[in-house]
């Protein structure tokens, strides 16, 4: 037995009782045995997300805002109840703040062209940070390309956060636009958002929040955050695939013209002229994923049946755990700060990550292995790729265990 594994009950915190889950058998498609470390990627789907997709299609399944029939008017309540389900989830002020989009990459996307693309103009600033993910990189990289503005960078602190205190000295009138990840999906650093809004509105630039990796794991207000622009994506809220939300200050919303052309987002068509849907029907064009909204909303169920509160002190509690256990391994390096949000990266001294995954794989265990869509990240810190282990309400100190076991062989398999 090696020194690491005689060590784990004694570098091993126990997770606190209050903040321990038991929620797995919720999650049909995790077998006993197997740790599922990869939530920041996509999250599994307990069977009430499940069960409310079987009925979407097996039992209620209609069109929306089209069919006179029961059925149809049926479902287009549903689907709307469900962008109702977001509003409350985030603390919109109504439901007609909620657009659905097929993820943050779309809802980025969006803002970068509807807003950025009709507000900004030659000599205009936008301020990303370095740990962006490439999704809230390269649309305002395309943005600014077409408007001829300019991006500006913030840097991290030592403990691998956005520099806020950077941010208040960078920041000028010449910026118009803030995007910022919430959560950093690389390091599990989570921002202070309340003071980067701030920060931002003292020059008067807007600012869009990346809340992929926040709302598994955090509350979200973004009424008490105060921003301007807010996105996430369903798959990684326990939901299905291809369903997301923006959500926009309404007067945002009124000012910005539409995404894409089609069905659904008109007033009225003529060959002379088309008039626009008020939102956020004018930025849903054609048939929605009426049941991926319906999926999101039983996911949104399910993470408030347990709690946001609890779900966070579990992950903290497991992120805890690892980082203990870890630290303890000369040849490993840690990223991101002690506090990360459900999220540890690590490397391993001579190998490279993707074997660090292969033979974790093995083990059972499984991780994500690469640059995360993050690589001006990785440039930074000086290295290609990290792997990381990131945990869901589905987690616990099991699946912790075998982590570090087959650490434990990675190492002795490498020498």
């Amino acid at each position: 037995m090696t020194v690491l594994a005689q060590a784990l009950p004694r570098i091993l915190p126990q997770a606190g009782g209050e903040q321990a889950l038991d929620t797995v058998r919720d999650f049909p498609a995790i077998p006993d045995g197997w740790a599922y470390l990869d939530t920041a990627a996509t999250a599994q789907k307990p069977q009430a997300v499940i069960d409310a997709i079987a009925r979407g299609y097996g039992e209620t399944y209609a069109t929306v805002h089209r069919g006179v029939y029961q059925r149809s008017a049926d479902m287009t309540l549903a689907y709307e109840a469900a962008r109702a389900r977001v509003a409350r989830f985030i603390g919109a002020g109504t439901p007609d703040e909620i657009v659905f989009v097929r993820g943050a990459t779309e809802a980025i996307n969006l803002v970068a062209q509807c807003w950025a693309g009709e507000q900004l103009k030659p000599g205009d600033r936008i301020l990303l940070s370095m740990l962006e993910h490439h999704s809230n990189i390269v649309p305002w990289q395309m943005a600014a390309q077409r408007v001829g503005a300019a991006i500006d960078v913030l840097p991290l602190t030592a403990d691998h956060r956005i520099d806020l205190d950077a941010m208040a000295a960078m920041i000028t009138p010449a910026h118009k636009l803030v995007a910022l990840a919430h959560v950093s999906n690389v390091l599990g650093s989570v921002l202070d958002a309340s003071r980067a809004t701030e920060i931002a509105h003292g020059v008067g630039a807007k600012i869009l929040l990346d809340g992929c990796q926040a709302v598994p794991r955090i509350t979200v207000d973004v009424a008490a955050i105060g921003c301007d622009f807010y996105v996430f994506s369903g798959h990684k809220l326990y939901g299905p695939t291809g369903i997301g939300a923006l959500w926009a200050r309404p007067e945002l919303l009124e000012a910005m013209p539409p995404y894409q052309g089609g069905g659904a987002m008109i007033d009225r068509v003529s060959f002379a002229k088309t008039t626009y849907a008020p939102p956020p029907g004018r930025f849903e064009a054609g048939t929605p994923h009426i049941v991926g909204a319906l999926g999101l909303a039983a996911a949104i169920d399910y993470v408030e049946g347990i709690g946001l509160a609890r779900i966070h002190a579990h992950e903290t509690a497991l992120v805890a755990r690892t980082r203990a256990a870890l630290s303890t391994v000369n040849s490993v390096r840690l990223y991101g700060p002690e506090d990360s949000a459900g999220i540890v990266s690590f490397t391993i001294q001579g190998v490279h990550p993707h074997d660090i995954g292969t033979i974790l794989d093995e083990e059972r265990v499984a991780v994500r292995a690469g640059h995360h869509c993050a690589q001006p990240l990785m440039e930074m810190l000086g290295i290609d790729a990290t792997a990381r282990a990131s945990f869901g309400v589905y987690n616990g100190p099991a699946d912790v265990d075998a982590l570090v076991r087959g650490i434990d062989r990675v190492t002795r398999i490498f020498g």
